[in-house]
């Protein structure tokens, strides 16, 4: 494959074909595979050609399909244990029904911050909140965008794939990407919380029907105290090399343990913590079969991300932000929000915009931890589209219907939209 270039009509063909195949219903991981290998085609390479394309963009995102297989652990633990549930109960308790927007946000931050995928966070938390929702007549469009907003706002400082893509993309240590979301998070919360308690009144109300059948028994989930182990080990783990960094403490800063041993040693803690410790399989399993679709459309991101890193493609598009004179910092942030739109996936989205414009975006002068905040925290803008599973799990979560699921999506992308502008301030100019 050496010395082939794609022409950029060609990627785009094959973006355009696999994004039109997933509308369609096709597999998005046979979809991203047949839209690379068409593009690819059309961009001139032989059949030898394509089939090395696809290896090459296979093989570059191997890094991150290993370490999310490992983080397959603690979130196994986390789900299956009842731990997740747990601590939502505890953060809505807690707050109580005056503060009911932002308890419900926030414990859905929470769940996705310590491993939980968003989707599954938001099946957690929609049941109290449909519960919370029809006791203070708090309409569904707000209680869905508490649990969004609050899900995207804790999933850029997770140890979930959407991360683990920025941080290996740009070879970063996971730790430092969570850390660095952290300033955008607090944002996005704020404003999710602002915005959903102006739409409190607006759309349809949750009726009793809604709530029949959502009362949990929670007597089997474990104590607060146990629930918390797992996350706040993993946190600690993953922590230690950049406060020894920070703090100039040589023997903290020579502590340096990748996230795919951290992630699974939490999660088996967290579990003997619990006395669960004779469920390791069983949580482990599970964790797995939670992953496996997730992993495979990394694969086939990463096949279609071998297409465009193959193509001219980005030397076209840092070739008109220079002639409109625009900043090249924002190639970071535009990454991330149009590949995520395209695939309907914070993850597929953040492996994109690293696969195929990281090199160009480096060359614009940014730094690759600035570059990893603003493609990742960009894949939030917009990635709740209808050719994602995000937005019909969310909706079934909701009991909401697909036109006013997409009466969410302008609300989602301002929470999305304010923590990119918030970390293209921070990172691209002012840091």
């Amino acid at each position: 494959m050496e010395g082939l270039t794609i022409s950029w009509i060609g990627a785009l063909a094959g973006l355009a074909i696999a994004i039109i195949l997933i509308l369609r219903k096709l597999n998005p991981v046979y979809a991203l595979f047949l839209g690379a290998i068409v593009g690819a085609l059309l961009g001139g390479a032989n059949l030898e050609q394509t089939i090395s394309v696809l290896i090459s963009g296979t093989q570059s995102v191997m890094g991150t399909v290993i370490r999310v297989l490992a983080a397959g652990v603690l979130a196994g633990v986390m789900m299956e244990s009842g731990a997740a549930e747990t601590i939502a109960q505890a953060i809505v308790k807690k707050f109580g029904g005056s503060k009911a927007i932002l308890a419900l946000a926030l414990a859905t931050m929470i769940i996705t911050a310590v491993g939980v995928f968003i989707p599954v966070a938001v099946l957690i938390v929609a049941p109290i909140a449909l519960s919370v929702g029809n006791k203070m007549g708090i309409s569904k469009l707000a209680l869905l965008l508490a649990l969004s907003g609050g899900g995207k706002a804790g999933n850029i400082i997770s140890p979930n794939p959407n991360t683990i893509a920025a941080a290996r993309g740009f070879n970063l240590d996971l730790s430092h990407v969570m850390l660095a979301g952290v300033v955008p998070a607090i944002c996005g919360l704020i404003v999710t919380v602002l915005v959903a308690s102006l739409l409190k009144t607006k759309g349809v109300k949750v009726s009793d029907q809604d709530t029949l059948g959502n009362d949990v028994d929670t007597s089997k989930y474990p104590p607060l105290g146990r629930a918390i182990v797992a996350p706040l080990v993993a946190v600690i783990l993953l922590m230690i090399n950049p406060i020894g960094s920070i703090s100039g403490i040589e023997a903290l800063s020579s502590f340096k343990v990748d996230a795919m041993y951290i992630l699974p040693i939490a999660g088996i803690v967290g579990m003997l913590a619990m006395g669960q410790g004779r469920n390791i399989l069983k949580y482990s399993a599970s964790g797995l079969n939670k992953m496996t679709a997730t992993v495979l459309i990394l694969i086939g991101a990463g096949g279609i991300a071998g297409l465009i890193s193959a193509s001219n493609l980005s030397a076209q598009v840092v070739g008109l932000i220079e002639a409109s004179g625009v900043s090249g910092t924002f190639l970071a942030p535009l990454a991330g929000i149009l590949m995520a739109a395209a695939t309907a996936s914070t993850s597929t989205g953040v492996i994109l915009a690293t696969g195929s414009f990281g090199e160009a975006i480096l060359n614009m002068g940014t730094a690759p931890l600035a570059a990893a905040v603003m493609v990742h925290t960009g894949a939030t803008v917009i990635d709740s589209l209808p050719q994602g599973n995000y937005f019909h799990v969310t909706a079934d979560s909701m009991k909401m219907s697909i036109r006013q699921r997409m009466g969410l999506i302008p609300y989602e992308a301002i929470v999305g939209g304010t923590m990119t502008i918030v970390a293209t301030l921070m990172y691209g100019f002012l840091l």
